[in-house]
């Protein structure tokens, strides 16, 4: 493992080769979902991870796994239809309080919702 270490804009920034970041990216996504098995929320059959991945956003997943319409959810969440709609299709991108009513009316975290 290659660390570099710099000074920039008065802060010490470390350096990674490509490898040890995406190493660290994956511990940490798997000790994410170890915790998410101990505290008892939600995991993913390989069946859902292909409808997760074939969703258009996420947001679409997780409402369709939950069973709701998009006009229950949109009243459930104090919006519109139309602006759930277009949360959907990726056409807006929500507000953090949007997101985070989304993510309590759906039982996820605000993470859940949001593609990288």
């Amino acid at each position: 493992m290659k660390l570099e270490t710099i000074i920039q804009n008065g802060q010490e920034r470390v350096i990674l080769d490509r490898k040890t970041y995406d190493d660290l990216i994956e511990i940490r996504d798997h000790a994410q979902a170890m915790r998410d098995i101990a505290a008892g929320r939600p995991t993913l059959t390989a069946d859902e991870i292909e409808d997760y991945l074939a969703a258009q956003t996420p947001v679409v997943f997780w409402r369709k796994r939950r069973g709701k319409t998009q006009a229950a959810l949109a009243l459930e969440v104090g919006v519109s239809q139309p602006f759930l709609a277009q949360i959907e299709t990726g056409k807006r991108a929500g507000t953090v309080s949007v997101l985070f009513r989304l993510a309590k009316a759906l039982g996820v975290r605000i993470e859940d919702l949001v593609s990288e």
